[in-house]
């Protein structure tokens, strides 16, 4: 708070005061509330607080000892007595409180019944560092009630597919998917300006990284032709049965088709952003902007196995070169600067390959929005969401976990799996396995002669 320059009134507490004081007084006041708190904690003295105004749907489940076995409820139901009447809450909660049953049901069925449940996302596990339990998003909203279009329903999003990996045991989401899953609600909310103003920043996006990843094209054309020039000399020594001729040719050949579709990706690039520059900015328009994005996308995926196929065709042609012909001892080789143009080529690369992902990324990003959402007007979308209204949340015992409304999402194809780019890719590695094989079989032969002798 000191940072951004706000005041408040901080003091010291726990959970455990918590529970059975309100410090700050809050009851009524708040116009926003967020919290993360403890999950499933028990054994709160019931006795204690069965009189707090804090609890406008009364106690949840109560044990033979007198204590409240769960205070998941307890939670929820002082953050939805801090709030004003126009005010909203977005609360991090434990996955079992949204089904569980016994008094822990009944206080949910009170608070769905005022209407202020406003949306329910679930998510998935490993979204904590120290925890990998699932948990749920719930907010509430206390003037939805007053909203006859809102009033009786609740949102239900099913976001355990939304992930990025940050690490094996760690996810999150990127700042691309936290939009999108906002656009959902402001579809829900009425708020579908909003949601082609995101599919605009996008679009315009896609074609501005489209444009700005012409320079490093343009350094790993160049690195890579930097390196044929250092190779060629030795590549086209006449030898009997020249390892070398292969790849050799591979790699020239494919270096001519990567210029050329280079300039062409240049030139479809300026084009469409002329087009874009005259596109609607309405549904219908931003529709037919993307889907002409789309050829863009397919040259930013294809462009970027053109570059891996010539940085792994360069990389095997230098192996056979030092490893099998040893090209170091040679007067046309110069081993210094072979080396510094091959880091110079994979730094290229790696910058090229980013730079065309970026693109096609941005794409990606507008077509997850419109293909579930044509209309730019929410929907039910299967294993993603669904509108719920309050005679379909009673009949599922007042539950409010999303994946029991949403269904199971198809399974999604790979669209980035090319077969036959994957199968070329494993014969380029086998090759030079194999030889690295049958060098090191040649060796050991040689030592076991050596040692007989």
């Amino acid at each position: 708070m000191t940072v951004h320059g706000l005041e408040g009134s901080i003091r010291a507490g726990n959970e455990a005061i918590t529970y059975y004081k309100d410090p700050h007084e809050l009851t009524g006041k708040c116009d926003f509330v967020m919290a993360n708190p403890p999950f499933n904690v028990d054994e709160v003295d019931a006795d204690k607080i069965k009189s707090d105004k804090r609890l406008p749907f009364g106690l949840p489940g109560v044990n033979k000892a007198k204590k409240v076995s769960n205070a998941n409820y307890l939670w929820l139901s002082y953050f939805y007595s801090y709030l004003n009447e126009t005010g909203r809450a977005g609360i991090v909660m434990s996955s079992q409180a949204s089904s569980a049953g016994g008094g822990e049901a009944v206080v949910r069925q009170k608070l769905i019944e005022t209407g202020a449940v406003d949306v329910m996302i679930d998510i998935r596990g490993n979204f904590f560092y120290t925890r990998t339990v699932p948990c749920q998003l719930w907010f509430f909203d206390r003037a939805k009630g007053k909203d006859m279009a809102r009033a009786n329903h609740v949102l239900m999003l099913d976001a355990r597919n939304i992930f990025r990996k940050v690490s094996r045991s760690v996810c999150d989401f990127s700042p691309e998917q936290q939009k999108n899953i906002a656009a959902i609600v402001w579809l829900y909310r009425g708020q579908n300006d909003r949601f082609l103003r995101l599919v605009e920043s996008y679009l315009a996006q896609a074609i501005e990284d489209s444009q700005a990843a012409t320079e490093p094209l343009a350094t790993f054309e160049n690195a890579l032709g930097k390196l044929l020039i250092l190779v060629q000399p030795f590549a086209q020594l006449k030898r009997e049965s020249d390892p070398l001729a292969e790849p050799w040719a591979e790699l020239t050949a494919s270096q001519a088709m990567l210029r050329a579709d280079i300039e062409d990706f240049k030139k479809g690039t300026a084009t469409l952003n002329a087009g874009w520059k005259k596109a609607g900015r309405d549904n219908a328009g931003l529709n037919a902007a993307r889907l002409a994005l789309h050829p863009l996308a397919d040259r930013c995926r294809d462009l970027t196995k053109q570059i891996d196929l010539a940085a792994k065709l360069s990389t095997r042609l230098v192996d056979i070169a030092t490893k099998s012909l040893d090209a170091r001892d040679s007067e046309t080789w110069d081993n210094g600067d072979v080396n510094r143009a091959r880091k110079a080529l994979e730094a290229a690369r790696a910058d090229a390959v980013e730079a065309l992902r970026l693109g096609r990324y941005f794409v990606r990003q507008a077509d997850w929005l419109q293909d579930r959402f044509p209309e730019a007007k929410l929907r039910d979308v299967e294993g993603l969401v669904k509108l719920a209204d309050r005679a379909m949340v009673e009949a599922h015992d007042w539950s409010l976990t999303p994946g029991r409304y949403v269904g199971v999402a198809p399974e999604a194809a790979d669209e980035d799996f090319d077969f036959e780019e994957a199968l070329r890719a494993i014969h380029i590695d086998l090759k030079g396995l194999n030889e690295e094989a049958a060098e090191l079989a040649a060796r050991i032969a040689e030592n076991f002669e050596e040692l007989g002798a």
